[in-house]
């Protein structure tokens, strides 16, 4: 055939629809930096907002505008007292150590390709109370800092056990939660028996911190946690490009140039670093490490886990969840206790969803 009718032919014959766009690029790669982008400017309003609510109520409540005085120094009476020394530490501590837990819980769900990998179910949390346990109630060394010693290195000698007793010519992230909540069960028969057999007072004070309390956050306190948090949030942002390369599997990753064992052994010691500080100064906060990726997740859209999204994520979760325990109920609790309950309920329903799922 020639002439026009060909060409038409031809043209037809040699027509092809646009290709879609490959997911990470074009309109798909756009629409989800927006989403993202939005979760953050949300997550990051929400925060201050109850950042705000937080220093203005109490026993002695005040307004917005006496709370922004207080915090430009615009104001000397009592007001500038209460917001400045009394409310602003604790504040500013549930969002540092929720931040912590929130990036701790990314680290090792996207490790374990598992919105069950969590520091706390995993038994880093518990290995860490069982190091702060043995400092205070068989050593009885005093102080923040011997305190934080001891929970991050019981931290760090759980996640060596449980890594080397799950390590089979490799690491599969299923192996590694179920040896975890099999040394959690062990551990924490073991963090029982010190308290039954520690002196009642020294015994009381460890099981109340057990809980999980914010009640002796201060500025001393802050300024002891902030330094090595913020190694350990710039340690992260380093290993974080490794980490998504490596939820495509360890043999992508491989090949795509990340040094493999390397790269996971210091997520490992990351997250365990972060959830281990965490417990040395509140005790074991349950939960937030948990549903903080998994929450900032749905919120950004993302296909994998969102590192910063879900230090936001935690941070607000964890000041929501001070602000509930010191003033929604009767009387205040430690902040584990809400912690808890919101965690326990988004457990079952994450098992139930896998479930069906599956």
């Amino acid at each position: 055939m020639t002439g026009g009718a060909g060409d038409r032919l031809r043209g037809r014959a040699g027509a092809h629809p646009p290709c879609p766009p490959l997911p990470g690029g074009g309109a798909v790669t756009r629409r989800t930096h927006r989403r993202a982008l939005l979760a953050l400017v949300i997550l990051a309003a929400t925060g201050l907002a109850l950042f705000l609510y937080s220093l203005a109520t109490g026993e002695y409540g005040l307004s917005l505008g006496q709370v922004v005085a207080a915090l430009t120094g615009n104001s000397t009476g009592i007001e500038s007292t209460i917001v400045l020394e009394w409310r602003l530490p604790r504040a500013l501590t549930a969002l540092l150590f929720g931040a912590a837990l929130g990036l701790a819980g990314a680290i090792f769900q996207s490790l374990t390709r598992n919105p069950l990998g969590s520091p706390d179910i995993i038994g880093f949390d518990t290995g860490a109370y069982t190091g702060a346990l043995v400092v205070m109630l068989v050593l009885q060394i005093g102080g923040s800092a011997a305190t934080a010693t001891g929970a991050v290195i019981g931290g760090l000698l759980t996640a060596a056990a449980v890594y080397l007793l799950a390590y089979r010519g490799g690491m599969v992230g299923f192996r590694l939660i179920v040896v975890g909540i099999g040394v959690t069960a062990m551990l924490t028969s073991v963090n029982t028996w010190l308290l039954i057999h520690a002196d009642t007072q020294q015994a009381v004070g460890a099981g109340f911190w057990g809980a999980g309390s914010l009640d002796r956050a201060s500025l001393a306190q802050l300024g002891l946690a902030v330094w090595p948090l913020l190694v350990l949030f710039a340690a992260a942002t380093l290993i974080t490009p490794g980490l998504r390369i490596l939820e495509l599997g360890d043999d992508a990753g491989a090949q795509l140039g990340v040094a493999v064992e390397r790269t996971r052994l210091a997520a490992i010691v990351v997250g365990v670093g972060l959830s281990a500080l965490v417990t040395s100064f509140a005790g074991p906060i349950a939960f937030v490490a948990l549903s903080a990726p998994q929450i900032a997740r749905r919120l950004a859209g993302a296909p994998g886990i969102a590192f910063l999204p879900s230090a936001l994520t935690g941070g607000v979760l964890l000041l929501a969840a001070d602000v509930i325990a010191q003033h929604a109920l009767p009387s205040p609790v430690p902040v584990g206790l809400v912690t808890v309950v919101i965690g326990g309920g988004y457990f079952v329903w994450l098992l139930i969803a896998e479930g069906r799922r599956r």
